[in-house]
This record gives structure tokens, sequence and C-alpha cells, in this order.
């Protein structure tokens, strides 16, 4: 965790809460947790100490929410399965869905509200999915979020998911609950792309791979041009494994 947190902040900035240690599950386990904000985002980062039960650790991402009875009863309405019904934590509450095309998403609540830092930019959840699965999930997290689709390519540079020369449909999404970047593929992806969940931003690229280098991350993937971004892909310590771009010209 600390050689994560190191490269993670060298990287976009920012800085972490101090550790705790402590149960976030409904049943026995142990982790260490802390919290991570940087301007280019946000992380809840575990080290569990104890083996991880089923079926933690599968999502894909975590959505604050204001009121957990109504954000499950949202989105069971919306076409989701609540997979892990709502539990205590020692902040809030917490629940796990699942939505068509197998997308997990953490939903929780805190008792008390917390109050962070405006993001500089707002990072992507990645989400990658087949034509079959592709239609039910984006309408039905529409309906949950009130989101919107920004741009919906179904010709976009497939260089963008490490195929060169190919095409894909690319669907940009855009809620309360942030950015999502919805990639429609065959599911024949080189290592690492579908392996991250999240895309961040950052004003210099090359200067934010060489911070990474620096402190212990490993570029994956080389700099690309797709889709007005110039993009790579990172593994920080511990295999974490992000999108990083830089916006550019199309």
């Amino acid at each position: 965790m600390d050689g994560f947190i190191k490269s993670f902040t060298a990287t976009f900035g920012g800085q972490a809460s101090p550790q705790i240690v402590t149960n976030v599950l409904p049943v026995p386990s142990s982790t260490q947790f802390r919290y991570i904000w940087t301007p280019a985002g946000t992380l809840s980062t575990f080290a569990f100490l104890t083996p991880i039960p089923f079926p933690f650790g599968f999502e894909r991402t975590g959505y604050l929410v204001t009121d957990m009875d109504k954000a499950v009863a949202a989105a069971r309405a919306s076409g989701a399965e609540v997979i892990v019904a709502p539990f205590k934590d020692p902040i809030g509450m917490d629940a796990v869905v699942q939505w068509p095309g197998g997308v997990r998403t953490q939903l929780y609540w805190h008792s008390k509200p917390p109050s962070y830092a405006p993001l500089v930019t707002v990072p992507d959840n990645r989400v990658y999915l087949s034509s079959d699965g592709a239609a039910a999930f984006i309408a039905d997290f529409l309906r949950f979020s009130h989101g919107k689709v920004i741009e919906d390519n179904r010709h976009a540079d497939a260089g963008e998911i490490g195929r060169a020369g190919e095409f894909f449909r690319r669907v940009q999404v855009q809620s309360g609950f942030g950015n999502m970047l919805v990639m429609v593929t065959d599911g024949h992806l080189p290592y690492p792309f579908g392996r991250e969940i999240t895309g961040y931003e950052t004003g210099n690229l090359d200067t934010a791979l060489s911070r990474a280098k620096a402190s212990g991350a490993v570029v994956l993937s080389q700099p690309v041009v797709a889709s007005g971004r110039r993009s790579a892909m990172l593994k920080f310590p511990g295999g974490y494994i992000a999108e990083i771009h830089q916006r550019v010209s199309r």
C-alpha cells in the first residue's frame, strides 16, 4: 500500500489519509484502509490482511449516495441486481449491485456527509461490454443515474484499446456520478486493456508518465492518439492498472 500511494500521488499530486485497520465488510475480515485525494480523482484504498470474502474485489467503481434505501430501490427499478444487500460499515452503509453485462458497482452512504475539495479533472469509469450486453447496460444506467450520452461513436479508432487500424463502438456517458466511458468490443483485447477500471486526465501526459516511472510505476502501453486524446496505460506498485490521458485537438 505504501508503495502504491507514493507512486499514485507522485503521478497525480494530492495526499492520503492516515491509515486505519478495520472491518469494512458484513462478514469477518480485516483491512488496512486509506482514502486518497488527488486533483485527478479519488480512491478508497484497501489492503486486506485476511482473504477477501466473495463477491468483494470485483466492483468496477463506488458511488456515494445520499440515501441508501432510495439508491438501492432506484437501482433495482432500473434493472440492476442487488448482489450484496445493504450493510453497515464503520462510517455508514454499503451495498453492491450488478448491472446487465456483469458490471458491478458499490453504493455507499456516509452517516456524516463528507466534504472533499473539488477535482481539477473528472476521471472516467471505464467499462468494457459486448455488443450483446451494451444496449441494456447503457439504458439501465442512464435510467438510474439520470445521465445522458455525450457521444456514441460506432466507428472509433481502436488504437485506444490496443488494436491499431481497427474500429470499435465508444460511448461517453455523463451524469451526477461523473464520467463513464463504455467500450463495446468483441472481447479480443490485448493486455492490459480491459484490466483498468479508471481513466485519469492530466494536463501533460509526458510529465505525468515521467513522474509515474520515477516513483515505481510501469508503462504498459506507449502513448497513442485517438478520439481527441493522447493516452497510455500504467501499472502502479501493487498491481493497480489505470489509463492516463491528455486531451488533444481532434
